[in-house]
């Protein structure tokens, strides 16, 4: 092959999203700390879903259009720092073939050189030995390396043969992934992409479900039929769990990303052996097989939404005196309601939240709007933006609480930059965005608030207690499967004990210090009670009897306490 057209690089973006979600479970595993979180090869799985499903159905061949739709669907889908880095890689890319009907291996290693540069630009600080350096290798070998005469076979060959010489590199440069043993979960998720493209070059497109090959037009007719329907199917149901003899083991997280992957306005709950789901989807039978791997159903709704929706509009003429055909009824228009929009505030303040007692604490605090997510599920960049349109506000405030949400704000507030004034607030912790609220003043301007909120970060330290997914070594701390760590800022594991009380005793004896006067302790789901809470409230009345005790039930998944001392 000597050209990279619209039509071929479709069939590269479908297949490298195929591949990478066929192992993203394996990139999951790659992540350094023990935590039960969203994890990298979730996020770049849902980064790129969100690209693809943008492609997927697109007839055209412009290689520039179809590279820029596809690096917006990837923008606003981004979650977590490897998703939005991903997302970053290629919007350089798809810059670089501005104009462009086809590119040759030339082209090809331009396009990636600058995804290189975008990509590195969009980190405040860039860490090597991570996807950044993965990315910045290859695509320098192979502009190296790269001539007019050399097939697009040869050239992808070359990038991808570096990417991987450069992710056995990575425990080299990142002294983290050595001591735990292995290679930057980013780099080897951007490998899985790469290696879809590039047996989306060589004729075939790697399936979603069995991750098989199949043709590249067979594939393209796959994707065009899961996108030609606008409404789908409102299915609902509630799914009874195991038996452990005959069922798969159920892990929410996976099963969230699945459904995710195939449908929309998604809702997952759990309660104990009980899952109650809702999505649109326009296949609800791919739905109903894959649950009931997992248990058997107590419950289920499906409804036709394009029926619902032809009823409405025939209903409407019907009252107007009109009739319509049949056939005029999917041509006809359904007319947007006039809303009336409240007046716009001044300002307003965003919070990303988990769990509905942390949501409590966020409104008392003065937070207007709470994004839904955390640590289990990044949110988007495009869910930020929906958050600042209803926030409705001249100037928003955007509070991520947590590490790898910041970037997603970051790119929200880009690219809102000539519509709203956005401000993200660097709050790496739940409980650094409440005190950072707490300091919000309305009656100070926009960049003394900024200032202000900043600096009230540094004025809480934070800590979780969480449950080990896994057994490692790390910063000398041996941590044992479904044991419970007291953390520290995050990452810092202070300790590790079979007893997740004994965690959090272990864990405020650390954090308290005599210049400590206020202790807050939010209460996850599975310690939501009363019982709980008087517990922990008399051991720091004991312990502390200097300290002010503020202990609420948070109701928050993943972590059993989540600790602020001020």
């Amino acid at each position: 092959m000597k050209y990279i057209d619209g039509k071929v690089f479709k069939m590269m973006v479908i297949s490298g999203s195929n591949n990478l979600y066929n192992h993203y479970p394996e990139v999951d595993a790659l992540n350094v700390f023990p935590v039960p979180d969203g994890d990298t090869g979730m996020n770049m799985n849902l980064t790129m879903t969100s690209g693809m499903k943008e492609v997927a159905n697109r007839t055209d061949e412009n290689l520039a259009d179809i590279a820029k739709v596809f690096s917006r669907g990837l923008l606003m889908g981004a979650r977590g720092n490897s998703g939005v880095i991903t997302s970053q890689i290629f919007r350089g890319f798809s810059d670089s073939l501005v104009g462009k009907t086809k590119i040759d291996a030339v082209g090809l290693a331009e396009a990636f050189d600058n995804g290189r540069k975008v990509a590195y630009k969009a980190v405040l600080k860039p860490v090597e030995g991570t996807i950044l350096t993965v990315i910045r290798e290859s695509s320098a070998k192979l502009l190296d390396l790269a001539d007019s005469k050399m097939s697009i076979e040869d050239a992808f060959d070359i990038l991808l043969k570096e990417a991987q010489a450069s992710l056995e590199r990575t425990p080299n440069l990142l002294p983290v992934l050595k001591e735990v043993g292995v290679v930057d979960s980013g780099g080897a998720g951007l490998i899985k992409i790469l290696e879809g493209m590039q047996s989306a070059i060589g004729g075939y497109v790697i399936n979603r479900h069995e991750a098989e090959a199949v043709s590249a037009q067979g594939q393209a007719q796959v994707a065009a039929s899961d996108e030609n329907e606008e409404f789908g199917y409102c299915t609902e149901f509630i799914l009874r769990l195991g038996p452990s003899d005959s069922k798969k083991a159920f892990n929410k997280n996976r099963f969230t990303s699945v459904l995710n992957a195939h449908g929309n306005s998604l809702v997952v709950v759990q309660d104990e052996d009980l899952v109650k789901v809702h999505v649109h989807t326009l296949k609800p039978g791919d739905i109903f097989n894959y649950a009931q791997q997992f248990g058997e159903f107590v419950k289920l709704k499906c409804e036709n939404m394009t029926e619902q929706h032809n009823e409405i509009l025939f209903n409407e003429k019907q009252g107007n005196g009109q009739h319509m055909a049949a056939s005029e009824l999917n041509k006809a228009p359904l007319a947007a309601p006039k809303v009336e929009k409240d007046e716009e505030k001044e300002y307003a303040i965003i919070a990303t939240s988990s769990g509905e007692g942390i949501d409590e604490l966020f409104n008392e605090v003065g937070v207007d709007y709470i994004v839904s997510g955390g640590q289990t599920m990044n949110p988007s960049t495009n869910d930020f933006l929906n958050a600042i349109e209803k926030a409705n506000a001249k100037n928003i405030y955007i509070l991520p609480n947590n590490s790898n949400i910041i970037m997603a704000a970051n790119q929200a507030r880009d690219v809102l930059k000539d519509k709203t004034n956005v401000v993200v607030i660097p709050s790496k912790t739940i409980m650094q965005g409440v005190v950072s609220a707490m300091n919000f003043n309305p009656d100070l301007s926009i960049e003394d608030n900024e200032k202000v909120m900043n600096e009230a970060l540094s004025t809480v330290k934070s800590g979780q207690v969480t449950f080990a997914i896994k057994d490692t070594e790390i910063n000398g701390i041996s941590v044992k499967k479904d044991e419970y760590m007291a953390i520290l800022n995050s990452k810092d594991i202070l300790s590790c004990h079979k007893n997740k009380f004994d965690a959090l005793k272990s864990l405020l004896k650390g954090m308290v210090d005599e210049d400590s006067s206020v202790i807050t302790v939010l209460l996850g789901e599975d310690v939501a009670t009363e019982e709980e809470k008087a517990k922990v409230e008399e051991f720091i009345e004991k312990e502390f009897k200097d300290c002010d005790a503020d202990v609420r039930i948070g109701k928050q998944p993943v972590y059993s306490y989540i600790i602020g001392v001020e």
